[in-house]
């Protein structure tokens, strides 16, 4: 059994720690977040985000990257994402200046029961490719499905694959339909909250709401070459 946690959009809501810690202590699986966490945005830098503590306090083992998380400056997003001691995740986003990207774009996890799960992060972009944006800043946003599609033909078969999408639910039934390999899509950005999964092309998309209201908790098993949520509850955290 896999137990995936997932928040999103907490938007410097700092009450989560406790309920968070309580709930694995009690049934232990993954914490993960789809970004906006912090109350920065793409063009204010506040040089201290005292949610950064708590999600170090909570224990995430990898959270994907927001547009409160991307600044235009590249510098700026390093000094936010050095402060974080977990994986940060973003497939999407890459720098045409070739600079040493400040985040991964997927990570790969263990499960308490030893099963590998890859995770990776999309964020919604904030222009588009080409833009005079891009020569002046050097980020370049790439298309979210396509990326997807690339990340599912290299998924290796027997690893369960995990998108964390900071892109919307209206954008995440749009993913599912173009990369129906992905096994579940945790996502945020549209501060919407399903009481249950939402099933698209055979893929479950989980969006637990803004501002640490909830948590989800999906309890995953293997089911063939897929993984299938067996067991799902939005937690309180509140």
């Amino acid at each position: 059994m896999m137990r995936i946690y997932h928040t999103s959009d907490l938007h410097d809501r700092r009450h989560f720690v406790a309920p968070l810690r309580r709930l694995r202590a009690e049934q232990p699986g993954l914490l993960v977040d789809c970004g906006d966490s912090l109350r920065g945005s793409q063009t204010m830098y506040y040089r201290r985000e005292p949610v950064i503590d708590e999600l170090d306090a909570a224990g995430y083992d990898v959270t994907a990257m927001g547009n409160r998380e991307f600044h235009y400056l590249f510098g700026a997003v390093g000094a936010r994402l050095r402060k974080m001691h977990h994986p940060v995740v973003c497939a999407n986003l890459v720098d045409v200046r070739e600079r040493r990207l400040p985040f991964a774009g997927d990570a790969i996890l263990r499960a308490s029961d030893g099963e590998a799960i890859r995770f990776f992060g999309l964020l919604v972009p904030q222009y588009p490719n080409g833009s005079p944006w891009e020569k002046l800043f050097g980020w370049r946003f790439l298309d979210p499905l396509a990326v997807a599609r690339e990340i599912v033909r290299t998924t290796p078969r027997g690893v369960t694959l995990i998108a964390l999408s900071h892109l919307g639910l209206r954008a995440d039934r749009e993913l599912a339909q173009a990369a129906g390999g992905i096994d579940v899509i945790l996502g945020g950005h549209s501060h919407d909250t399903l009481s249950e999964p939402e099933v698209v092309n055979g893929v479950p998309i989980v969006h637990a709401g803004p501002y640490g209201a909830f948590a989800s908790r999906s309890e995953l098993v293997r089911d063939g070459d897929r993984t299938r949520i067996a067991s799902f509850a939005l937690v309180p955290l509140t």
